[in-house]
């Protein structure tokens, strides 16, 4: 009988991560795939991003609602208990042998909390890492504690997975997998890409994703502020940016952004870019700017500057491509006068991503195949 593997997605960002696993189970005659769709992608505000898993050829067996029409600390914890209901359910109704879940959002720490209780083994990817800045730190910790596979991008974060008490063999480094897109999709020329997005690029062109620092209180709005006054000032500089996620404060960013788009002709905002366009943009860009894990994850792979501000992404591995600084006007517009200098932006040729070179999904797929699963959800810790 085939191995039912159910991968669990609930973003944009992370359903990109998670594309080309999910067509290597699709694919794999011995394999069987289930997906549960949830989170942002049920959302109209969010661009009902489920309708892309739908458009690349997958089938979603169960939708978990959870989304509230609020971002406020008491909304995402409700959020919280509405998803460990319906996951529970959803666990119940397709009774998978193994849940793959990915990074360290507060919809997957419901949804591994569920499948705990229904003693599902669950596989985790992109464990370890560290951001010091977000309550996603403690949700990926967390979810470390209640897997059985643990799929790494770095040594350093095997190190550190296998420091919270994980056996050492069922933790596998296998890379970023955000690299996997970047190696296996045709990204859009820039011709292509101006009419994919109904925007002309300028001599200079700058990509923009900012998210809230959700262990910092009442932060987000002055940063954005500090942000954009900073991004006010560039020289004939073209931006696109991307919309936070639904995070605490969230909406309060979504909507200076929208003010600013609205008084500035040279920028355009977008919901949800998909990765092809996302990463299309990347490569045509001159840098990417703002909080968003992809400056440092999937950007040095295009030998391209990142601007990364404040502290959401503090503790993760950095490439020489990186480039961080307060969320202050004065320190985001140092920090780009630096990637535009002629130095740094020879520096880039010479650029290596500290998460590697590509193949992570088909390490993680031949591993989810073939572990032998009997008696895993039992555990044991491991002291150093």
């Amino acid at each position: 009988m085939n191995r039912k593997i159910c991968v669990i997605t609930g973003t944009r960002a992370e359903y990109g991560l998670l594309r080309w696993i999910m067509q290597g189970i699709k694919d794999d005659p011995e394999l069987s795939l289930q997906i549960i769709a949830t989170g942002m992608h049920l959302s109209p505000e969010f661009g009902l991003t489920y309708r892309a898993i739908e458009q690349d050829g997958f089938v979603i067996d169960r939708k978990v609602e959870m989304m509230l029409s609020s971002d406020t600390p008491v909304g995402i914890a409700k959020s919280m208990g509405l998803g460990l209901i319906g996951f529970a359910d959803a666990l119940n109704d397709l009774q998978p042998d193994l849940l793959v879940v990915l990074g360290d959002r507060f919809e997957i720490f419901s949804a591994v909390s569920a499948a705990l209780v229904a003693r599902i083994p669950v596989a985790h990817l992109h464990g370890g890492e560290s951001t010091e800045g977000a309550i996603d730190e403690a949700f990926r910790h967390s979810i470390t504690k209640m897997s059985h596979l643990h799929f790494v991008a770095a040594e350093a974060y095997r190190q550190r997975v296998i420091q919270l008490g994980e056996q050492s063999e069922r933790v596998f480094l296998v890379g970023g997998l955000g690299i996997d897109n970047i190696k296996r999709l045709r990204l859009l020329d820039r011709t292509s890409l101006e009419e994919a997005l109904d925007f002309q690029f300028g001599a200079k062109n700058l990509l923009v994703t900012f998210h809230p620092v959700t262990l910092e209180t009442a932060t987000a709005s002055c940063q954005m502020a500090e942000l954009l006054a900073a991004l006010a000032d560039l020289p004939d500089t073209r931006l696109i940016f991307t919309l936070p996620n639904a995070d605490t404060d969230g909406r309060v960013l979504i909507e200076m952004v929208e003010q600013f788009v609205a008084e500035h002709g040279n920028a355009r905002a977008y919901a949800s870019l998909g990765q092809l366009r996302y990463l299309s943009c990347i490569a045509q860009v001159d840098g990417v700017v703002g909080n968003s894990s992809s400056g440092l994850l999937e950007a040095p792979s295009f030998r391209k500057g990142s601007v990364n501000i404040g502290d959401r992404q503090k503790g993760r591995l950095l490439a020489g491509s990186v480039i961080g600084c307060e969320p202050t006007r004065e320190s985001i517009a140092a920090a780009l006068e630096h990637l535009y200098s002629a130095e740094f932006q020879e520096s880039l040729h010479d650029v290596v991503n500290p998460y590697g070179e590509g193949g992570a999904s088909e390490k993680v797929i031949e591993t989810l195949k073939r572990y032998d699963l009997s008696g895993i959800v039992k555990k044991t810790f491991n002291d150093l």
